[in-house]
């Protein structure tokens, strides 16, 4: 008794510190082997039981820990283990990415305050990391991925079971999926394996009668299912995707695995009549995520390397995943091939055909693979075909592959791309992208997050869709995470775009030439005032997408031109489709030299006709002259607009507001001019100036003449506005008289305008004589002639207004 009171004594005492110690290098092994799911139990053991650990080592265990639950998916102990950290105090420079995984944890938790301050730190350690700069932005305006939430009906699949249904494809009238289910009600497979969780391809007919249940938007997880009792979330290696290793997964080799030879009870034995698939696609190992031709005689498909009943690994003893094709001829598919670029050292899978940039079907193949020379864990690549064969596949390059994990291609009609990526900015785990690819199918023009609810918090991909993102199906693991994959459906019930895309084009004003790497200022004149600072690319370029219902300005400056400043805004567009603004440059002239005093500031308001009161939400065109560049603005609740304009152009100004109509503005080169914009609407009466006649006489002289042209082009302005002519005299001469005399000057003003194409239709002429004066000047008053002149006039009433 005293040797084993004395014995633990001693273990508390001298070799506890010893023993933990043995436990963090057995867990650095693990951890050095990328073995994670090890590491975490043995660095929460060591953690745990020697609470004497030095801080060096306690804070290194930690960092590895909660990289490795990083790594896991496991984004509460992630954070639960990097808030332990924090608390240690400032990190040194070798754990700095920590702050970084600490801030994508919290933000796949919902976090986004938190994952800022988290990635400020990060950033001041690690300012050089251009590919996580979208982060920072992402963090501080996370409800942009939200904004859409209400856009898209989420609905789960009956056909779902409890076991993985995933990566939809649509083929001929029905849906194919991936699953390790042994099959859905309904849905076919040639061959049945009695044992092993292993990947087969299925078939349900009659995709259009899949049946759904609604959803919630956004993380749906509180979405009941059938009563079922959930396993843990297995550790990766133990789910549905793989046999267990020590480092596999779904996405980091793609569940490929180095056991697959274990399950030798395994029998081929046909379940069915299939008018789609054969045992040459289903066999006795993984079958994954497939493409089908557009004319459904080919297939492109995922399966482990398996050939001729023999299976191959790489140096490292890691059965890799493989692309096969097969063709089908009388509903029978031939024997699967091997694709060129595979390899035994490098997985490579998940298939989408695309066409190519000739518009034929099936020239180009995207796919996913860990192959070396990528950005991250696995890239998305793009292979021609050409010369009857598949060609040597190209990287897309890091607009679209990350450091992290890009999966899942899918290419519409359109030759729009999808993928599924853990690398870049998102709401958590996997989170679905749009990318828009030039002509050649290469060429990343923009990617964008698609935000809630195709996405959530949990892993997002394998979608489906047509070229206006109307409908189709993805997978997700939302409801219950894990290895709980299940098939959504989505319809599209607002506008596609979660934000205005916006492409800038920057260019000399003389030679029309693009003026590349020239610095673009971006002003967000609402809410918090973001600026950012951004380039132009080598075409003179830069692509945005902005928040709707916005007001932008874009400051554009570039040594040896004069800046230009343009307003741009998202709010009452006609419609949700990509926009392209063009800027132009001028270079100073001579006599613009003086003006080297730089850009000006001109203020105006937009006022209502009747009694100047001022008109907010209207929007403010200003156009160069000079250049025929454009910038706009929406005046605010006074009715105010600014512009920065050049000295020596002349302006024209501009107004638009629904329902209503100006004459517009003038800024002369000289500074002349009044910037006030004064619009009117059905109702009112518009005075038209210096309308003269010859006395007595209703002939249009040469000088009315000119003002009536100005009607003229109101009336083409405004196709749908009808008015009615009205001419007033003063009180001298008789009534009668002062009527009929105006009556006729009325008519010959409608006469001039339909003399210059106006028709008939949409002008009345009505003549009031004296009956309507503005002043006191009426029969028997003593008046100045200034004061008979205000009662004769010429106006026009707006009687409609489309």
């Amino acid at each position: 008794m005293v040797r084993f009171l004395f014995l633990s004594a001693l273990l508390a005492c001298g070799l506890s510190p010893l023993l933990g110690q043995s436990l963090t290098n057995q867990a650095d092994r693990q951890f050095d082997q990328l073995a994670y799911a090890s590491a975490i139990d043995l660095y929460e053991q060591a953690l745990k039981n020697t609470p004497a650990l030095p801080e060096t080592e306690r804070r290194a265990a930690l960092a590895k820990l909660g990289f490795s639950y990083h790594q896991q998916r496991d984004t509460k102990n992630a954070e639960r283990v990097y808030r332990e950290l924090m608390g240690m105090g400032d990190l040194p420079a070798e754990h700095a990415p920590a702050y970084l995984y600490y801030a994508q944890s919290l933000a796949a938790n919902g976090k986004f305050r938190e994952a800022q301050e988290a990635f400020g730190k990060y950033n001041t350690l690690v300012p050089a990391d251009q590919q996580a700069m979208p982060y920072s932005r992402l963090y501080r305006e996370a409800d942009a991925l939200s904004k859409k939430a209400t856009t898209y009906k989420v609905e789960f699949l009956t056909i779902n079971t409890r076991k993985a249904e995933f990566s939809p494809m649509l083929y001929g009238n029905g849906l194919v999926f991936v699953s390790a289910s042994g099959g859905s009600k309904g849905s076919k497979k040639v061959i049945d394996s009695k044992n092993g969780p292993f990947l087969d391809l299925y078939f349900m007919p009659e995709a259009d009668a899949l049946r759904g249940r609604v959803t919630t938007t956004g993380t749906p997880r509180t979405a009941k299912r059938k009563t079922r009792t959930l396993a843990p979330k297995p550790n990766l290696g133990g789910d549905e995707y793989t046999a267990l290793t020590a480092n596999d997964s779904r996405t980091v080799g793609f569940y490929g695995g180095n056991n697959v030879n274990q399950f030798q009870s395994y029998d081929d034995r046909p379940v069915g009549q299939s008018e789609r698939f054969q045992k040459s696609l289903n066999t006795r190992y993984h079958e994954g995520p497939a493409t089908f031709s557009k004319d459904g005689a080919r297939v492109i498909f995922t399966r482990n390397n398996y050939n001729n009943g023999h299976y191959g690994k790489s140096k490292d003893g890691v059965n890799k995943l493989k692309l096969y094709t097969a063709t089908q001829t009388n509903g029978v598919w031939s024997e699967a091939e091997e694709l060129p670029f595979n390899s035994d050292e490098f997985s490579s899978g998940h298939p989408a055909l695309g066409k190519g940039p000739n518009g034929q079907p099936d020239q180009l193949l995207y796919f996913a693979s860990d192959r070396p020379g990528g950005f991250g864990g696995t890239d998305i690549y793009v292979a021609k075909w050409g010369d009857g064969k598949w060609l040597e596949p190209v990287n897309l390059g890091k607009d679209v592959n990350s450091k992290g994990n890009e999966l899942f291609p899918f290419v519409d009609e359109k030759g729009n791309l999808y993928f599924s990526s853990d690398g870049r900015p998102g709401l958590g785990e996997l989170d679905i992208f749009f990318a828009q690819l030039g002509n050649d199918g290469q060429q990343v023009k923009s990617v964008q997050n698609l935000g809630e609810p195709l996405n959530s918090p949990k892993d997002d991909f394998g979608i489906v869709t047509d070229g206006d993102r109307k409908a189709g199906y993805f997978s997700s693991n939302r409801k219950n995470g894990g290895s709980d994959d299940d098939l959504y459906r989505f319809t599209r019930e607002g506008s596609l775009y979660p934000c205005r895309q916006l492409t800038i084009s920057v260019f000399d004003a003389q030679t029309k030439e693009p003026l590349a790497d020239t610095p673009l200022h971006v002003d967000d004149q609402v809410g918090s005032a973001r600026q950012r600072d951004l380039k132009t690319d080598a075409n003179g370029l830069v692509r945005l997408c902005l928040d709707i219902d916005n007001n932008f300005q874009f400051l554009v400056s570039r040594e040896g031109y004069l800046a230009n400043k343009v307003g741009f805004s998202t709010k009452d567009l006609a419609d949700d489709k990509p926009s392209r603004l063009d800027i132009a440059l001028a270079k100073p002239t001579e006599e613009a030299k003086p003006a080297a005093l730089g850009p000006t500031s001109v203020r105006g308001r937009v006022l209502t006709q009747a009694d100047n009161t001022p008109i907010e939400g209207a929007k403010v065109i200003l156009v160069s002259e000079c250049d025929g560049t454009s910038q706009q603005v929406i005046t605010g609740a006074d009715g105010s607009y600014g512009f920065t304009v050049t000295p020596g152009c002349d302006y024209a100004i501009e107004a638009i507001k629904e329902r209503m109509g100006t004459a517009g503005s003038r800024i002369d080169k000289d500074g002349s001019g009044s910037t006030d914009i004064l619009m009117f609407r059905k109702g009112d009466v518009i005075r038209i100036d210096n309308i003269y006649y010859d006395l007595n006489k209703a002939t249009i002289r040469p000088d009315a003449a000119k003002e009536l042209d100005k009607v003229v082009a109101l009336m083409k302005k405004y196709p749908g506005m009808k008015i009615e002519m009205r001419s007033h005299t003063d009180s001298r001469a008789t009534a009668p008289y002062n009527r009929k005399l105006s009556a006729n000057r009325a008519k010959a003003a409608t006469v001039y305008l339909k003399s210059k194409g106006i028709a008939p239709k949409r002008m009345i002429a009505k003549g009031y004589g004296e009956d309507e004066l503005l002043n006191k000047c009426a029969d028997g008053v003593d008046c100045s002639e200034e004061q008979h002149q205000q009662n004769r006039r010429t106006e026009i009433k707006v009687l409609t207004l489309e």
